[in-house]
């Protein structure tokens, strides 16, 4: 079984199973019949890029690359469920608005959360100015970010 075999398996493992430490994901690499070290399973974790998700559980498991954008999109779902106050549309922005005092905190999470239709904030002291990146409409985007404070209202 070669180095290629091994990192494959362990790219499976973490998708299946909850893996939060080195010596989770030796022990479950050997289960699947490889013999490692943890040294071996240190170096396959760093060349496979994983990185440490929160799972459902709470737990920080490791996951794939990319796995961190779903997490940032849920941090900023909570986020605008927290701050945010009422958002809308103007041309080619939108404008959230928050009580006063939160509105860096909201745009922080925003900028964080890396979203591929916005290019960037500004924030004063109760309200934002999203900007939209070119091809996306700022009604979309605001229709997308009020779709956040709703989850989880019944």
């Amino acid at each position: 079984m070669n180095r290629r075999d091994r990192q494959n398996a362990i790219l499976g493992l973490v998708g299946e199973r909850a893996l939060s430490t080195q010596a989770e994901v030796a022990a479950a690499l050997k289960d699947a019949g490889f013999e490692v070290v943890q040294t071996t399973v240190s170096r396959d974790i760093a060349d496979l890029g994983l990185v440490k998700v929160r799972a459902p559980s709470g737990r920080l498991v490791y996951a794939p690359p990319g796995t961190s954008d779903i997490d940032r999109l849920r941090a900023l779902g909570a986020a605008m469920r927290r701050y945010a106050v009422s958002l809308e549309a103007a041309g080619t922005l939108v404008v959230v608005s928050t009580p006063s005092g939160y509105a860096n905190a909201l745009a922080q999470a925003i900028d964080e959360a890396g979203h591929p239709g916005i290019a960037g904030t500004l924030a004063g002291d109760n309200s934002i100015l999203v900007v939209a990146r070119d091809g996306t409409p700022a009604t979309t985007l605001a229709d997308e970010l009020t779709g956040y404070l709703l989850q989880g209202a019944a």
